[in-house]
């Protein structure tokens, strides 16, 4: 019996993880076969941007009881854990002896992880729209935090000279950022959610989120990886194994509850995000680099993210998903 349970703990937890990315390799699929432009992946993506994941984000933040979250340690642990692996990384790339603007890229990708989609999107699946409004807070206060370190690391490794103000106009304008935090505040207010809000949520979350889950498939190049050395590999490794289980020990550490250690390993534990490409190419940085570091990373968590989650899972430090 105790073989059997282990079994199927492993086969829930890899329920989580396969359907999810099965998205993502059904995107690289259609594209590979022609049916998907790089027009549709562009439409797809703004709308997503601006409008459809906003809105999930700010039905999400509205219907969280903050008041009952108590100390939100498994935050702490994420924001914590996201600063750890910075400086890590940045000790082990000086260690490895890279340059400057190949130590920036290499930063950037340990410790930024797509969390604001294939991370919320994973939470989703694992535990629900509970899964979603455990990943809210998070999403928002470590999505500022993303952009703010990845300025700063580019800003220093590219000799960039973006203000500290041109930083705070662009964390405010950002619509992910803007429809969390609109949230949050619907919900301080105490004002209920209309009646129709559920099955919003439940078209975006089950219907939309998939659509741009097979947006980044398409978006993915292959071919760039012929190009992929051993700082792309290292880069993953850290991104895909050191992070996440510098989350884990953290979280672990504080106390963390199973169900938000599980949401928050699957948002630690999620691949390099899209994001930190166009701001390589902004701070005229390798953008090979660091596209080979997104596509990599994306394909290698399908099996990391399962077996990381299982492990928690059967270990009894992450709930079983529900």
């Amino acid at each position: 019996m105790p073989d059997l349970n282990l079994w199927q703990l492993t086969l829930t937890a890899a329920a989580v993880s396969l359907p999810t990315f099965g998205w993502v390799m059904l995107g690289l699929v259609l594209r590979l076969l022609g049916w998907l432009q790089p027009r549709h992946v562009q439409a797809i993506s703004k709308f997503a941007f601006n409008a459809a994941l906003p809105l999930l984000l700010f039905i999400s933040a509205a219907g969280v009881d903050f008041a009952a979250m108590g100390g939100a340690t498994y935050l702490l642990a994420g924001v914590l854990a996201t600063v750890l692996t910075l400086c890590l990384s940045w000790i082990y790339a000086r260690w490895r002896g890279f340059a400057p603007a190949t130590l920036g890229v290499f930063v950037q990708a340990g410790f930024r992880s797509n969390l604001a989609i294939l991370g919320f999107a994973l939470c989703h699946a694992a535990y629900g729209e509970q899964g979603l409004s455990l990943a809210a807070l998070p999403v928002a206060v470590m999505t500022a935090l993303y952009n703010a370190l990845a300025v700063w690391v580019l800003q220093v490794t590219h000799g960039g000279s973006r203000s500290l103000g041109g930083l705070l106009v662009g964390l405010v304008r950002n619509p992910l950022l803007l429809g969390i935090g609109a949230g949050m505040l619907y919900a301080v207010c105490g004002i209920p959610l209309p009646g129709f809000t559920p099955v919003v949520s439940q078209l975006l979350s089950q219907g939309f989120l998939p659509l741009v889950l097979v947006s980044i498939g398409a978006a993915m190049r292959l071919s760039l990886l012929r190009s992929a050395g051993s700082v792309t590999w290292e880069a993953a490794g850290w991104r895909l194994l050191v992070g996440p289980a510098i989350g884990v020990v953290l979280a672990v550490s504080l106390g963390v509850a199973p169900m938000q250690l599980g949401v928050l390993f699957l948002l630690l534990s999620s691949p390099v995000a899209a994001a930190s490409f166009v701001m390589v190419v902004a701070a005229r940085g390798d953008g090979t680099l660091a596209s080979n570091m997104i596509v990599l990373t994306t394909l290698l968590s399908i099996v990391s993210v399962t077996a990381g989650f299982a492990l928690l899972v059967i270990s009894g430090l992450a709930a079983v998903p529900v």
